[in-house]
């Protein structure tokens, strides 16, 4: 295999040229057209375009038809002011890549390039750089291609980077990797009416703060324990700046995790539940509505011995995590559907968090994670 290390200037360079031109969720037309003149240069058998949107999908077939595995990357950005003054910063107001997709796509770009010099003599590898992973609603599109269906990959892969954790740390863990995680809107309808005659509206401010605090009944912050659960109060409007009048509508929005997607199941009837109680009591109209919807990265044990195995093949720093993350990940719907697993690999211990204003993805870990990804695609394409 040829060193990572050996195309390291060349993926930098895409990645801070990536990193300037940030597109959010959604709009990565963009990005994926210079993805798509990157890939151009590596050969892959077939590159198939506007996958759920944006999307691409590189294939690299070997010589005979047998096991399929696909690693994915995403191309969205974050609707986030960057704070960084360093020569490569965001050209696009408000929009930043603040969560590392710019470095997860040279990763899979990298990942092109060994393939292209070292091609499967059976099998085939799929590379996947999915659109709008940031919104929930990626994985979803790209999952109702027929022209990706028809693919029917046997493992499927992806990895995040991890601020946090020692820089080139592969992290890994069986069962769930990361929390299901989805937000409700609730909408009250009540009557407007005159401030000095209450009486003769119906306000929702009781309702909301009923519904605040029996939703706050549903917090166990201990993410060890089976009940584990987040319900986060985001946002909350009711009436308008006009103090002669009393409110006649209300909407307020929360974000709620859980540990397992079955878990959420449960948790989510539940707070419908309430919601429609207190509504009812409150003489109000509700309206609900779930968005942002991310299923628990559930891993399989086989993929993840295969990540474990790689990692162990290039790098001794191995962590085994006992719980999972807190955050949520669009791939988890991938790995509710087919075979395979989601890892970590440290970008610093000292370093900004996801999603602050002045994060950027550390390019030591590029090569790190290409060879990685390169020897659980040799695991698996070797073995036919």
């Amino acid at each position: 295999m040829e060193n990572a290390n050996q195309h390291l200037d060349t993926l930098v360079a895409l990645r801070k040229e990536l990193h300037q031109n940030p597109e959010v969720s959604g709009k990565e037309v963009e990005t994926a057209k210079k993805i798509i003149d990157f890939l151009t240069q590596y050969s892959p058998d077939e590159i198939i375009c506007n996958v759920g949107g944006a999307g691409i999908l590189a294939i690299y077939n070997g010589k005979e038809t047998a096991k399929k595995v696909l690693f994915r990357a995403e191309l969205d950005a974050l609707p986030i002011e960057e704070v960084n003054e360093f020569d490569y910063k965001s050209k696009t107001k408000g929009v930043s890549h603040k969560c590392g997709h710019d470095g997860h796509m040279a990763v899979l770009c990298g990942l092109a390039m060994q393939l292209h010099k070292n091609r499967p003599e059976t099998g085939t590898v799929i590379l996947l750089f999915q659109p709008a992973e940031e919104d929930g609603t990626g994985a979803q599109k790209v999952l109702e291609e027929e022209r990706f269906l028809a693919l029917e990959p046997d493992y499927v892969f992806a990895l995040h980077n991890l601020p946090g954790f020692p820089l080139h740390q592969i992290i890994v863990k069986e069962n769930t990797f990361s929390c299901a995680v989805q937000s409700i809107i609730i909408q009250l309808k009540g009557i407007t009416s005159h401030a000095g005659e209450p009486e003769k509206g119906i306000n929702p401010a009781l309702a909301v703060a009923a519904i605040i605090t029996e939703y706050h009944q549903f917090i166990q912050p201990d993410i060890t324990q089976k009940d584990y659960c987040l319900v986060t109060p985001i946002y909350i409007q009711m009436g308008k700046k006009s103090y002669g009048v009393s409110a006649g509508a209300g909407e307020v929005h929360f974000t709620v995790r859980t540990n397992s997607s079955e878990q959420m199941k449960k948790t989510s009837l539940l707070l419908e539940e309430i919601a429609f109680r207190i509504a009812k009591k409150h003489q109000l109209q509700l309206k609900t509505k779930w968005i942002e919807q991310f299923y628990a990265n559930e891993n399989n044990s086989e993929a993840v011995t295969l990540i474990r195995n790689a990692a162990l093949k290039e790098y001794a720093d191995v962590l085994e995590k006992e719980q999972p993350f807190s955050w949520g990940e669009d791939f988890g719907l991938f790995t509710q559907k087919y075979t395979g697993a989601m890892f970590g690999i440290g970008s610093g211990e000292t370093v900004p968090a996801l999603h602050n204003p002045d994060y950027d993805f550390p390019d030591a870990i590029i090569p790190t994670a290409v060879n990685v990804f390169y020897q659980i695609a040799k695991q698996i394409t070797d073995a036919n």
